[in-house]
Protein backbone atom coordinates (compact mmCIF):
# COMPACT_ATOMS: atom_id res chain seq x y z
CA UNK A 1 0.00 0.00 0.00
CA UNK A 2 1.80 3.51 -0.66
CA UNK A 3 -0.10 6.33 0.69
CA UNK A 4 -3.48 4.35 1.38
CA UNK A 5 -3.82 3.57 -2.73
CA UNK A 6 -3.57 -0.54 -3.38
CA UNK A 7 -3.93 -0.24 -6.84
CA UNK A 8 -1.16 2.17 -9.40
CA UNK A 9 -0.03 1.65 -12.27
CA UNK A 10 3.11 3.64 -13.38
CA UNK A 11 4.03 4.48 -17.18
CA UNK A 12 6.85 5.97 -18.78
CA UNK A 13 8.92 5.94 -22.06
CA UNK A 14 12.21 5.42 -19.91
CA UNK A 15 13.19 2.66 -18.65
CA UNK A 16 15.40 4.33 -16.50
CA UNK A 17 13.20 6.51 -14.95
CA UNK A 18 11.29 3.43 -14.18
CA UNK A 19 14.45 1.80 -12.38
CA UNK A 20 14.97 4.43 -10.40
CA UNK A 21 11.72 5.01 -8.94
CA UNK A 22 11.50 1.24 -8.09
CA UNK A 23 15.14 1.51 -6.06
CA UNK A 24 13.38 5.09 -4.49
CA UNK A 25 10.47 2.95 -3.19
CA UNK A 26 12.58 -0.41 -2.23
CA UNK A 27 10.10 -3.14 -1.11
CA UNK A 28 7.12 -1.33 -2.05
CA UNK A 29 8.04 -0.91 -5.67
CA UNK A 30 6.32 -4.67 -6.13
CA UNK A 31 2.76 -3.06 -5.50
CA UNK A 32 3.16 -1.51 -8.22
CA UNK A 33 2.77 -2.27 -12.11
CA UNK A 34 5.41 -0.56 -14.15
CA UNK A 35 4.92 -0.14 -17.71
CA UNK A 36 7.43 1.09 -20.29
CA UNK A 37 5.79 2.63 -23.14
CA UNK A 38 5.65 6.08 -25.32
CA UNK A 39 1.74 6.70 -23.68
CA UNK A 40 0.86 7.30 -27.40
CA UNK A 41 1.04 3.84 -28.26
CA UNK A 42 0.06 2.78 -24.98
CA UNK A 43 -2.55 -0.26 -25.07
CA UNK A 44 -4.24 -0.19 -22.16
CA UNK A 45 -5.80 -4.16 -21.08
CA UNK A 46 -7.92 -2.85 -17.96
CA UNK A 47 -9.95 0.31 -17.00
CA UNK A 48 -8.63 3.14 -14.36
CA UNK A 49 -10.37 5.21 -12.41
CA UNK A 50 -8.22 8.11 -11.62
CA UNK A 51 -5.06 9.30 -15.06
CA UNK A 52 -2.40 11.53 -12.99
CA UNK A 53 0.09 13.66 -15.82
CA UNK A 54 2.44 15.19 -14.03
CA UNK A 55 4.60 17.15 -16.73
CA UNK A 56 4.00 14.84 -19.93
CA UNK A 57 1.43 16.64 -21.75
CA UNK A 58 3.26 19.60 -22.54
CA UNK A 59 5.89 17.61 -24.39
CA UNK A 60 3.25 16.33 -26.96
CA UNK A 61 3.57 19.02 -29.47
CA UNK A 62 1.88 17.87 -32.81
CA UNK A 63 -1.92 17.17 -33.04
CA UNK A 64 -1.44 13.69 -34.17
CA UNK A 65 -0.02 13.01 -30.77
CA UNK A 66 -2.25 14.72 -28.71
CA UNK A 67 -5.31 12.90 -30.58
CA UNK A 68 -3.60 9.82 -30.04
CA UNK A 69 -3.00 10.70 -26.44
CA UNK A 70 -6.76 11.33 -25.92
CA UNK A 71 -7.92 8.39 -26.99
CA UNK A 72 -5.40 6.49 -25.08
CA UNK A 73 -6.78 8.34 -21.90
CA UNK A 74 -10.48 7.97 -22.97
CA UNK A 75 -9.91 4.16 -23.37
CA UNK A 76 -8.28 3.56 -20.79
CA UNK A 77 -10.54 5.50 -18.24
CA UNK A 78 -13.88 4.50 -16.78
CA UNK A 79 -16.88 6.32 -17.00
CA UNK A 80 -17.00 9.12 -14.65
CA UNK A 81 -12.78 8.66 -13.72
CA UNK A 82 -11.07 11.77 -13.09
CA UNK A 83 -7.81 13.06 -14.30
CA UNK A 84 -5.33 15.38 -13.43
CA UNK A 85 -3.10 16.82 -16.34
CA UNK A 86 -0.12 19.42 -14.74
CA UNK A 87 1.33 20.84 -17.72
CA UNK A 88 3.33 23.95 -18.22
CA UNK A 89 1.15 27.62 -18.29
CA UNK A 90 1.07 30.06 -21.27
CA UNK A 91 3.61 31.53 -19.15
CA UNK A 92 5.84 28.36 -18.93
CA UNK A 93 9.02 28.07 -20.86
CA UNK A 94 9.12 27.18 -24.44
CA UNK A 95 11.38 24.00 -23.63
CA UNK A 96 12.30 21.49 -21.61
CA UNK A 97 14.96 19.15 -20.95
CA UNK A 98 15.92 20.85 -24.49
CA UNK A 99 13.02 19.50 -26.51
CA UNK A 100 10.29 21.85 -27.54
CA UNK A 101 7.00 21.88 -25.41
CA UNK A 102 3.17 23.01 -25.62
CA UNK A 103 2.18 25.86 -23.58
CA UNK A 104 -1.46 25.96 -22.38
CA UNK A 105 -4.21 28.35 -21.56
CA UNK A 106 -6.91 27.34 -19.02
CA UNK A 107 -9.21 27.65 -21.70
CA UNK A 108 -6.60 25.74 -24.57
CA UNK A 109 -6.73 22.55 -22.48
CA UNK A 110 -10.19 23.03 -21.17
CA UNK A 111 -10.81 23.08 -24.81
CA UNK A 112 -8.15 20.14 -26.06
CA UNK A 113 -9.87 17.46 -23.96
CA UNK A 114 -13.57 19.24 -24.06
CA UNK A 115 -14.30 16.42 -26.56
CA UNK A 116 -13.86 13.53 -23.88
CA UNK A 117 -13.48 14.72 -20.40
CA UNK A 118 -15.37 17.74 -18.25
CA UNK A 119 -13.11 20.12 -16.32
CA UNK A 120 -13.57 20.41 -13.22
CA UNK A 121 -10.79 22.55 -11.36
CA UNK A 122 -7.81 24.51 -12.74
CA UNK A 123 -5.20 25.76 -10.92
CA UNK A 124 -2.12 27.92 -11.66
CA UNK A 125 1.52 27.51 -9.68
CA UNK A 126 4.97 28.21 -9.43
CA UNK A 127 7.43 25.43 -9.68
CA UNK A 128 11.21 26.06 -8.08
CA UNK A 129 13.68 24.37 -10.60
CA UNK A 130 16.96 23.00 -8.83
CA UNK A 131 18.58 25.16 -11.16
CA UNK A 132 16.87 28.24 -8.73
CA UNK A 133 14.69 28.99 -12.09
CA UNK A 134 10.90 29.34 -11.91
CA UNK A 135 8.24 27.23 -14.28
CA UNK A 136 5.13 28.02 -14.71
CA UNK A 137 2.34 25.19 -14.29
CA UNK A 138 -1.06 24.70 -14.77
CA UNK A 139 -3.05 21.62 -13.33
CA UNK A 140 -6.14 20.72 -13.92
CA UNK A 141 -8.76 18.40 -13.24
CA UNK A 142 -11.17 16.91 -15.19
CA UNK A 143 -13.78 13.90 -15.13
CA UNK A 144 -14.60 11.63 -17.83
CA UNK A 145 -17.76 11.84 -19.52
CA UNK A 146 -20.46 9.56 -19.02
CA UNK A 147 -21.38 7.94 -22.53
Amino acid sequence: MLAGYTDITVLDISSVAIDKAKQRLGEKASLVTWVVSDITQFIPTRKYDYWHDRAAFHFLTTGEEIASYLAVANNAMKEGGKMLIGTFSENGPEKCSGLPVKQYSETALTSTLKKWFKKIRCIHTDHQTPFNTIQHFLFCSFQKSLA
